[in-house]
Order: structure tokens, then C-alpha cells, then sequence
């Protein structure tokens, strides 16, 4: 859905800036303002204040218009930004207008929750494909998909044309795959498990640990509960 420009907003954009290296917590940022807008459009809003974007995402208005200015959008003095417009530069930014397909491996409970997820497909990830090694899975039906051998994984990618992978797999097994995975040409990896894998500087990687997300999770917990525990003093 794409939203028209109003006569007060068309001079919101500066002339297109060349594309530039956008700092971590940005790219992190500019996810969140993307699923806000995503939700406005599909509200038909037209506008939206860096004010309700900065609430949304949990940050200061000044960090928006920082983030945002990297894009080249500036909105306009008491509008605020084109929602359509400004979604379309984040998903620019993002890389989100490519065509992303993307092979899961892994078809245990967390890669068949991940197949099935309708959200990929809305922020632009077609899930090509779902490989496993377990002959009592491969050839059944998940979701859209039909397990795949993972033996089978090169040819697999070169079919669906696959260009992302997602790991949900054995510490155990996941360096070979993942190293199969490169080979075989893809060079975006998410990886679900639960070991530190080592690949080429050219490769994407991103992990993503449920268990340390949670740790963490339990030690800010601590903190509120237990307000008044002592700071950790070195050599303690």
C-alpha cells in the first residue's frame, strides 16, 4: 500500500544523497521505525511526528531525527514525515527492496515455528526452502514447504536460488553445515545455535543465543528486584 504525498508535504525531501555506512544502532533503530510505519500504513495514516516514532521505538525524538537525517529525510515543521515515503527509504536503506529468499536447516521445533511464521513474507523474506537430515521428517509437509535432505543442500540452494540461510541446528553439526552453506554460495547467515562459528570476513553472520538473551534477562530482573544489591567491585 503506498500513501500519495499531500500539497504540504511535497517539499519535505532533499535531492537523493549517495548511499552511506549507517552506524549499528541505527540499522537496529531504523527496524523499529519500519514495523511503526508498516502499521501506519496499513492504518492509512499519511503523517507521522518524530515524536510518535521515538515512542514507538523506545528512543529520544532527537535520536530519530538523527537516524533519519543519515537517509536524507527531514520531514517538515509541524507535519512531520510522509509515511509512505519514508517507509520506502528505510526499506532502501535496509536492503529490503531486494529480492531476499531465504533456506531454513533445520526442521526441528524451532525451524518448523520458523517456517511457518507469516511475518517473513510482510517484511519482504520469501522462505524458499526447509532442510533436515532426519529421514522420518524429510518429505513431509510444514507449513508451505516439503522437507528437504539436507545431503541434498547445494542442489537445494541453487534451485530456490536461495540467498540468505538460517542455522536452527546441533551445536554439534552447524560449523560443517555452515561451511557448506558458503560454499554452496550463500554469504547471509542466521544462526540459531548454540556455538560460536568461525567464517570468512566476506560472510554475513548474525546469532542470535535465546539462552544469553535470557541470562541477561535474568540478571536486569535481579536488579529491580533486589534494588539495593551491592555494585560489583573488582576484586570482590
Amino acid at each position: 500500500m503506498s500513501v500519495a504525498l499531500t500539497s504540504a508535504q511535497t517539499p519535505e525531501e532533499p535531492s537523493a544523497e549517495p548511499a552511506r555506512q549507517l552506524p549499528p544502532a541505527t540499522v537496529s533503530r531504523l527496524t523499529l521505525y519500519l514495523r511503526t510505519l508498516n502499521a501506519l500504513l496499513a492504518d492509512g495514516a499519511e503523517s507521522v511526528s518524530s515524536e510518535a516514532l521515538a515512542e514507538s521505538a523506545g528512543v529520544g525524538a532527537a535520536n530519530v531525527r538523527k537516524d533519519l537525517s543519515y537517509l536524507g529525510s527531514y520531514g517538515t515543521r509541524g507535519v512531520g514525515y510522509d509515511v509512505g515515503n519514508l517507509s520506502r527509504k528505510i526499506a532502501q536503506a535496509l536492503g529490503l527492496t531486494h529480492e531476499w529468499r531465504v533456506a531454513i536447516v533445520g526442521a526441528g521445533n524451532l525451524g518448523r515455528a520458523l517456517a511457518r511464521y507469516a511475518g517473513f513474507e510482510s517484511r519482504g523474506f520469501d522462505v524458499v526452502a526447509l532442510l533436515d537430515a532426519d529421514q522420518m521428517i524429510i518429505g513431509s509437509e510444514i507449513g508451505w514447504l516439503r522437507v528437504n535432505d539436507v545431503a541434498n543442500l547445494e542442489s537445494v540452494v541453487a534451485s530456490t536460488r536461495a540467498n540468505m540461510v538460517v542455522l536452527a541446528l546441533p551445536a554439534s553439526v552447524a560449523q560443517s553445515v555452515c561451511d557448506r552453506v558458503i560454499a554452496a554460495g550463500v554469504h547471509s547467515i542466521l544462526s540459531f545455535a548454540p556455538v560460536a562459528l568461525t567464517v570468512p570476513d566476506h560472510v554475513n553472520l548474525r546469532k542470535v543465543d535465546m539462552a544469553t538473551e535470557l541470562q541477561i534477562l535474568a540478571y536486569h530482573a535481579q536488579r529491580l528486584q533486589e534494588p539495593n544489591l551491592e555494585q560489583d567491585r573488582p576484586g570482590a
